[in-house]
């Protein structure tokens, strides 16, 4: 087991798990508010991803930092006060790499890539977000043994050859000649890679719609929750609700259950009929079928309730109940956990960035993963949220092709037929759990549409596009620069995304300001 490392929060001490991360820390030692908002409103932690800068602590000083992916360190000092802290720009450090192929992302799609790059003689070099590889998919609590075929990959990956940078977020690229360059930056530093081909595999975030008391500490995605568990948070106690649409409630509220949390409800939008079609859909898989009867069995003591959602979220300071309807009655519950997520939005800045094509929401690749960008090439969620075997597939297609085979070299048999099989099952799932018209009706004039800049529904109502809603009310200025309320305003108002620009992810001036490498 890790050891055990000391710190302060609010300068009350605490003992964390080694390897667990800062909102971890705050979890377990009841600490729940962590910030407080623009109109002065308690916020806690929401997407456990590093996406959404709900979780932002001063520590040792030093501002506007994300507990959800800094791990903890003997004697730090976490402050959620945001008080007397240092704001002077510092001198910063960029390492400066080359290589013949770099991988954003290392989730299960990123680590594929990564891996047939390398092992195919390519010099390769992964960028990520995460305090170690393996996305939230392989992400696995500290101490904990890995399950076997997550292992393989991690340690495939570290077989291979490559070079593995994490804890560092990508924030600006540019295709410079035959080259493209990628500038990313974390606590430690930045880096600068120069890289001959490109391979995006930025996973996807969550999806979340707006309704009273979503911003309440204690009501979080579903992923989120999930993703906090696995960084060493403690759920043991807690009254739980699960609530959204798709698969991932299922694997979420076992995980609770395994946590020692009290899972109240599961409540999944979408209705039986579409559930039964999607189950019989899955005739020819019977392995998921089984996956989904172990999960259900994980929290059999639960109701499962289709075409149920939340209405409301109440609560002083934290959630402490909800209100859940099917349309036609409503029950309150009483909870201190909300995990509510409406399936997952691909992460195409960096592709939409470089002059990739998006199409759908998803980015548009030829058969050997390629963009419509030459020599950038993109794997996983990005290209379609359709299961780890398809990411898998898609990565190692897309590292083989980075590492320079031909279409017919680097999509073989089985791995076409694997993504073959993704893309349908995501073409199944996107029928299958499209949030329902009702939960367009659930904000109200007063409630929270975007997070970062506290604005209402009422705000924006009247704008007719997210560029004018941006200009007009701030939604989407904020530190997530759109990732939350941009999918969900688009779901609300039918508004496409707004334009793409460097930074695309919030950095320090130091690395702004930071000279390029030569």
């Amino acid at each position: 087991m890790p050891e055990p490392v000391r710190l302060t929060v609010d300068g009350r001490p605490v003992e964390a798990e080694g390897g667990s991360t800062v909102a971890a820390a705050a979890e377990n030692a009841g600490v729940r508010r962590l910030r407080t908002s623009a109109t002065g409103q308690p916020r806690g932690v929401l997407c456990a991803m590093g996406i959404c800068f709900e979780c932002r602590v001063a520590i040792d000083g030093s501002p506007h930092r994300r507990a959800c992916v800094t791990p903890v360190r003997e004697g730090m000092n976490v402050s959620t006060s945001g008080e007397a802290v240092s704001h002077e720009l510092s001198a910063v450090s960029r390492e400066a790499l080359e290589c013949d192929v770099a991988v954003v992302g290392a989730g299960p799609a990123g680590v594929a890539a990564a891996c047939r790059a390398a092992e195919r003689g390519a010099r390769t070099v992964v960028l990520d977000e995460g305090l170690a590889p393996g996305g939230q998919i392989y992400r696995h609590r500290p101490g904990a043994v890995v399950p076997e075929a997550a292992r393989a990959w991690l340690e495939r990956l570290e077989r291979s050859g490559a070079r593995v940078v994490s804890g560092v977020s990508v924030f600006d690229a540019v295709r410079e000649g035959e080259a493209f360059r990628l500038l990313a930056e974390g606590p430690e530093g930045g880096v600068a890679v120069a890289a001959r081909r490109v391979v995006l595999a930025a996973g996807a975030r969550e999806l979340f719609l707006p309704f009273p008391g979503w911003t309440l500490p204690g009501v979080m995605g579903a992923g989120g929750a999930q993703a906090l568990w696995k960084a060493g948070a403690s759920l043991r106690g807690r009254r739980a609700v699960v609530a959204g649409s798709g698969p991932l409630l299922l694997p979420v509220a076992a995980s609770l259950a395994k946590s020692g949390a009290e899972v109240a409800l599961v409540a999944e939008q979408a209705g039986l009929a579409a559930l039964v079609r999607f189950a019989v859909g899955l005739a020819g898989s019977p392995r998921r079928l089984v996956e989904a009867a172990r999960y259900r069995s994980a929290f059999s003591a639960a109701p499962y309730r289709p075409g149920t959602w939340i209405e409301e979220a109440r609560g002083a300071g934290c959630v402490e109940s909800v209100i859940v309807t099917d349309g036609r009655t409503s029950e309150e519950m009483a909870c201190d956990l909300v995990a509510a997520g409406f399936g997952l939005v691909p992460n195409t800045e960096l592709a939409r960035l470089l002059g990739g094509t998006v199409r759908g929401g998803v980015v548009a690749v030829d058969e050997r993963q390629q963009t419509s960008v030459e020599a950038l090439f993109c794997a996983g969620e990005p290209c379609g949220v359709a299961g780890v075997e398809a990411a898998v597939a898609e990565g190692e297609i897309a590292g083989l092709a980075a590492a320079g085979l031909s279409e017919a070299e680097a999509a073989g048999e089985a791995l076409s037929r694997a993504r073959a099989a993704g893309r349908r099952l995501a073409a199944r799932m996107d029928r299958a759990f499209r949030p329902r018209a009702e939960l367009r009706e659930l904000a109200r004039a007063e409630t929270i549409v975007c997070r970062c800049e506290d604005v209402p529904l009422a705000a924006v109502a009247s704008c007719a596009s997210a560029r004018e809603a941006k200009l007009a009310a701030r939604a989407g200025m904020g530190p997530c620069q759109g990732r939350v309320c941009g999918p969900a305003l688009e779901f609300l108002f039918g508004w496409e995304s707004d334009t793409v620009r460097p930074p695309v992810r919030p950095a320090p001036m130091g690395h702004l300001a930071a000279p390029q490498p030569p």
